[in-house]
Formats: C-alpha cells, structure tokens, sequence
C-alpha cells in the first residue's frame, strides 16, 4: 500500500520515514518530495508498505502524531489523477486562448 505523509518537518529524511514505519511492518520504499530548484524537501513523503494490514495500523498509529516536532498527517495515498487541482482548466467562454 501506498501511504501519504504530510506536514513533516523539512529535516526530515528517507531514513526517518523507514525507522516511523519499521515497527508497524515491512517498509519497502520511503521518499521524501524534493523541490527541484531548491533541492530541499517540500514537506510531504510517501511511504511503500506490502502488507496492506500493517500499513492500516501505521495510518491508524501515525496519523496527527508528533514527529520531529510537527503533527503529522498520514493517509492512504490516492493517484495523482484522481486530484482536482491537477485538472486541465476548460475555456468555460467557448473562445480560444490560443488565438
């Protein structure tokens, strides 16, 4: 299972994620977002369980606990299509802004 983990404190590390998880279940991948200009974390990771029972214990477990001095939020991660804010706005007045 796929898992979201958001508001993390910018220090946070891959390594971080892997040992918050660890102890719920296999972690087979954790990353954290990175902003490619900046090159610093964007605040947001995801975390790769297999076992999709122990990643609903840790969402359970982790979710609005502190880490590294922040709340955090931890949620099982939807695909990117499925988000709104990433649809292609429609041209609502029927014209073309390419013109």
């Amino acid at each position: 299972m796929n898992i979201f983990v958001s508001s993390l404190s910018f220090k946070a590390r891959r390594e971080d994620l892997e040992q918050l998880f660890a102890p719920y279940g296999e972690v087979s991948s954790a990353r954290i977002i990175i902003n490619r200009d900046t090159h610093r974390s964007k605040g947001y990771g995801f975390v790769e369980m297999p076992d999709d029972a122990a990643a609903e214990k840790a969402i359970a477990a982790l979710n609005g606990s502190e880490h590294m001095g922040r709340t955090i939020n931890v949620a099982v991660a939807t695909s990117k299509a499925n988000h709104p804010q990433d649809a292609v706005p429609q041209n609502t007045a029927g014209e073309n802004p390419q013109q």
